[in-house]
């Protein structure tokens, strides 16, 4: 790494400033900020052991203050006196220079709040307070019989991250949801997602609906919310932590970079830079268990954002090579691991221009965790920085200038307000093969509906405190903390139901509105040709488009004007029933859905001390699950995607026909030639067995229970709630039948000393 030779004057006992260096004598001159004044944090460093749960489980080291800084003179100023005994978490400067807003915790039982401050240090004032039920939440998931490592929330919610809305409003992160991230197998990691209140706190709504964490608000140009959304939906669970975009009503959410890019896993702290339209700056972080620091990359989005070709890194000697831990160069030019972090790293960058940066730094020397070692400097995009101010005593964070700014546009959308009383929106799909060019047209005759479930928190297994221990009893695995499937998604998946494609391609229908919604393609014989691997919250009354599947936010722009498509001409469709169902809204339930199949037609031969290839398809109960439905996975008779394994993988855009139905050998074997594969080896094998299974004669409606639970990647339980373990057997909520309304409950219809 090149570093400017600097030169420090001493302006008090704690305050610290660089000189110009020789021959960069610009470098620290007022006119590259643009005000003579900087706000910025003192906070000792986090020490969290993941990207996102500095608010959760970081040892508690009070003090610091936010603080302004004199480019004239060095001289530091505290603006919040009265609060210095609790920990600052995150700040926004408003538009016109004149107010803070800013996160506050005041103890370790207690949860981050909201604040607000004039610039001067006058007019404190809270703005979010705790919610009414904040101490029965306490008492509720507040375990002292369990280890602390284990244990589940210590305080009852956190509001975080505030950001300042173009319309007054104030958007934030919050776990006010109530999720638990799905990765997280004892429900001690909790979910944040995105809300907005009015500037008094009132008025305060949810925007999103994640299953697992978003943060880092900031407002665009344009006036949308960017912000970072951690996702999974059959890819590594580690890798899609991307930057997204919503306008402040929630509504028109769209991916800004990062879906199908694994590594670095966390794309966060993203702002726009002035003066470059669609450029970026972003910081790469590892998942674990640095605290949101990393290096700094900034992202040019007419490229191919589908690429790493975006991704122009301004620190080239510090990467995030694999889930926890960082890659630094050495001298030689060559790259080694170093999760303790002793190298240079970076936090909090504020683009001053397209090549000029302000950031927290720590250089090479302490570990990630020293109290002390964040200092704030300018970067260049050669990677060169020099120091702007010290504290020898805490860590610096969060630079900005405090100067007016101007304020962006208020984004409309357009609301249906018939269709926002009943909770649903509006999606139009202008050409289903968009993106999907390799499949012939007219393949395509269904949409299957799916939504992602998140864990609530009231789905803890409050009945047995080795749960989180996972001892005897428990219902944890492979990192479930109510158990959904074996080594497949770690979400629950309900279906909504299909609805009709136009032979041009179109579809014109209604979704569920504040669901995380994603959508299958699906042939006649209702398989699935490709899955939609991400998923979007319709806000309600909400008309959203796409013109097909892998869509970019160029594509919009670029494609052909085709005049009013056929679904267009018609009513929205309703999400209804395929073939063999009651209702288009239903649970996936291996027991009840696929089961009943093999025991029709599988288990005569399939069963018994030798079984037929060794394949016994009883659904005989297991620890977890059922025998067939573990025979049939570890086979490698269909494709799955493990979110566990790998990690960091799985992400990378997948052709059509990839995943389920139409790249299986159990499904190829009594499809009767409807799936042709395209592996000859699995074609080989498929056919061997279709000739030996040749007196099985499934319906069509029973071989789509077995194909529809192909293309859901093979899940078992249908809900959250409910004793999962085979110890609980003789138990009257053991394993018990799920419906629709109780997989999307976000509570148990069964009162707690019964559950």
């Amino acid at each position: 790494m090149k570093k400017l030779i600097i030169i420090t004057l001493l302006f008090s006992t704690s305050c610290l400033m660089a000189e110009p260096a020789p021959g960069r004598a610009a470098l620290l001159k007022n006119k590259d900020f643009g005000c003579d004044k900087i706000v910025f944090i003192k906070r000792v460093t986090y020490t969290a052991n993941h990207y996102y749960s500095e608010y959760k489980n970081g040892a508690w080291l009070p003090g610091g203050n936010i603080c302004v800084l004199s480019l004239k003179n060095g001289s530091v100023r505290e603006l919040v006196k009265e609060l210095k005994d609790g920990v600052f978490g995150r700040f926004d400067l408003s538009y016109d220079g004149k107010r803070i807003v800013f996160d506050w915790k005041k103890t370790y039982d207690d949860g981050y709040r909201i604040y607000e401050i004039n610039s001067d240090g006058s007019g404190l004032r809270q703005v979010t307070f705790p919610q009414a039920d904040e101490k029965e939440l306490v008492r509720k998931y507040k375990n002292p019989k369990i280890p602390p490592v284990y244990r589940g929330y210590h305080h009852g919610t956190d509001d975080m991250h505030p950001c300042y809305l173009p319309d007054g409003g104030i958007a934030f992160i919050s776990t006010r949801c109530q999720y638990g991230t799905l990765c997280g197998a004892w429900g001690n990691f909790s979910t944040t997602v995105l809300y907005r209140m009015d500037a008094d706190g009132k008025n305060m709504k949810k925007l999103t609906n994640s299953s697992v964490s978003e943060a880092y608000p900031s407002v665009l140009p344009d006036g949308r919310i960017m912000y970072t959304r951690w996702e999974y939906v059959d890819k590594g669970a580690v890798s899609a932590k991307c930057l997204w975009a919503m306008k402040p009503d929630g509504s028109t959410s769209s991916e800004i970079y990062g879906n199908d890019i694994p590594l670095p896993p966390s794309f966060i702290q993203g702002r726009a830079i002035p003066g470059a339209p669609n450029t970026f700056i972003m910081l790469g972080a590892p998942h674990y268990p640095q605290t949101g620091i990393g290096t700094v990359i900034r992202l040019d989005m007419s490229k191919n954002i589908r690429t790493r070709e975006p991704m122009t890194y301004m620190t080239p000697y510090v990467d995030i090579r694999s889930e926890g831990g960082f890659a630094f160069k050495n001298e030689n030019g060559q790259w080694y691991n170093d999760r303790g972090g002793k190298g240079p790293i970076f936090r909090d960058p504020y683009p001053l221009s397209e090549k000029l940066f302000m950031v927290s730094h720590k250089p090479a020397g302490p570990g990630w965790t020293d109290p002390k070692a964040f200092d704030l400097y300018l970067l260049d995009e050669e990677g060169n920085v020099q120091l702007i101010y010290k504290d020898p005593a805490i860590s610096c964070w969060q630079p900005c200038p405090l100067k007016k700014r101007e304020k962006p546009p208020v984004p409309e959308t357009a609301i249906d307000r018939k269709m926002a009383e009943k909770g649903l929106a509006t999606c139009v799909v202008t050409d289903i093969y968009h993106g999907m060019e390799e499949t012939p047209r007219g393949t395509i005759k269904y949409i299957r509906v799916l939504e992602q479930v998140p864990r609530p928190w009231a789905a803890n297994r409050f009945w047995y405190e080795g749960e989180r221990t996972r001892g005897a009893g428990s219902d944890a695995y492979d990192q479930q903390h109510s158990v959904i499937t074996k080594k497949t998604h770690l979400g629950l998946k309900v279906q909504h139901g299909i609805v009709p494609v136009e032979d041009d391609g179109s579809a014109h229908f209604i979704v569920p509105a504040e669901k995380s919604i994603f959508f299958q393609a699906l042939d006649e014989n209702y398989m699935s040709v490709q899955t939609e691997r991400t998923y979007v919250n319709y806000m309600p009354g909400e008309t959203r488009a796409c013109i097909g599947c892998h869509e970019t936010p160029s594509d919009a722009a670029t494609a052909k004007a085709k005049g009013v498509v056929k679904a267009l001409k018609r009513a929205p469709s309703i999400p209804g029933p395929q073939p063999g169902e009651d209702k288009g809204g239903r649970p996936l339930y291996f027991p009840a859905d696929v089961q009943p199949v093999l025991d029709k037609h599988c288990i005569k031969c399939h069963s018994g001390e030798k079984p037929k290839a060794g394949l016994d398809l009883r659904g005989t109960p297991t620890t977890y699950f059922s025998n067939s439905y573990e025979k049939l996975l570890n086979r490698k008779y269909l494709p799955i995607i493990g979110e566990n394994h790998p990690k960091t993988g799985n992400v990378h855009y997948l052709p059509a026909r990839s995943l389920g139905s139409h790249n299986s050998i159990l499904v190829a074997m009594h499809s009767k030639g409807k799936v042709k594969l395209k592996d000859p080896k699995m074609a080989e094998t498929a056919a061997k067995l279709a000739e030996k299974h040749k007196k099985v004669k499934m319906k069509p409606e029973e071989l789509l229970k077995i194909t529809n639970w192909v293309d859901t990647n093979g899940q078992f339980y249908g809900m959250w709630w409910g004793r999962k373990n085979l110890v609980h057997k003789d138990h009257p909520n053991f394993r018990p039948i799920p419906t629709f309304k109780r997989a999307i409950s976000m509570v148990s219809i069964i009162p707690e000393e019964e559950r």
